[in-house]
C-alpha cells in the first residue's frame, strides 16, 4: 500500500491542503474508486478544462461554464459509484474546493459585472484558465492511475 502523500507527490499535486493525518494513512482504491476515476477522467479530458483553447476560439463565458459544470458532474459520479468510492471522493472534493472553486467563484462574480466585455479581463481570464488547466491535467494523470488505464492526457496526433 502507498500513502496518499506519496501518491500526491507522484502526481505532482502535493500542494493540496489535506489533513496531515490522512496523508500518512495507507490508501487503496476499490473498484468503485476506479470506476469513478474513469468517469471523471473522461469528463476532464474531453472539455476545455484540460484542453488548450486558442485565443481566437471559444468564449470565456462558455469556458467558465465548463469549469463550473465539473461540480455537478463530480457529485453525480460520486453518487453513482456510492460510498465505496470514498478514496476517489476525498481527492475529487479537495480538487473541487481548493483548485476549481476559487477560479469559478472569482470569475463568476466578474462575469456578472461585465468582465468578459473587456479584452484585458478576457486575457487575464485566459491566463488564469491556462494555470488551472495545468493543475487539472495533473489531476487527470492521477485519475488514469487510479482507474488503471493508459493516460492520454498529453496524447496528440501530429
Amino acid at each position: 500500500m502507498t500513502s496518499l502523500r506519496d501518491l500526491l507527490s507522484k502526481w505532482h499535486l502535493d500542494n493540496l491542503n489535506i489533513n496531515a493525518g490522512f496523508l500518512q494513512a495507507s490508501i487503496s482504491f476499490k473498484d468503485a474508486d476506479r470506476a469513478a476515476a474513469w468517469d471523471m477522467y473522461i469528463e476532464l479530458l474531453t472539455r476545455v478544462t484540460t484542453q488548450y483553447l486558442e485565443p481566437e476560439h471559444g468564449d470565456e463565458k462558455s469556458a467558465l461554464d465548463s469549469f463550473y459544470a465539473l461540480f455537478g458532474l463530480t457529485r453525480e459520479v460520486i453518487k453513482k459509484n456510492g460510498p465505496n468510492c470514498i478514496n476517489f471522493a476525498k481527492l475529487a472534493i479537495v480538487i473541487l474546493n481548493q483548485v476549481i472553486r476559487p477560479f469559478t467563484a472569482k470569475w463568476h462574480k466578474l462575469s456578472l459585472a461585465g468582465a468578459f466585455a473587456d479584452p484585458v479581463q478576457c486575457l487575464l481570464f485566459r491566463q488564469e484558465m491556462e494555470d488551472l488547466q495545468t493543475t487539472l491535467r495533473k489531476y487527470t494523470v492521477s485519475l488514469a492511475d487510479i482507474a488503471g488505464v493508459e493516460d492520454l492526457t498529453d496524447f496528440e496526433i501530429h
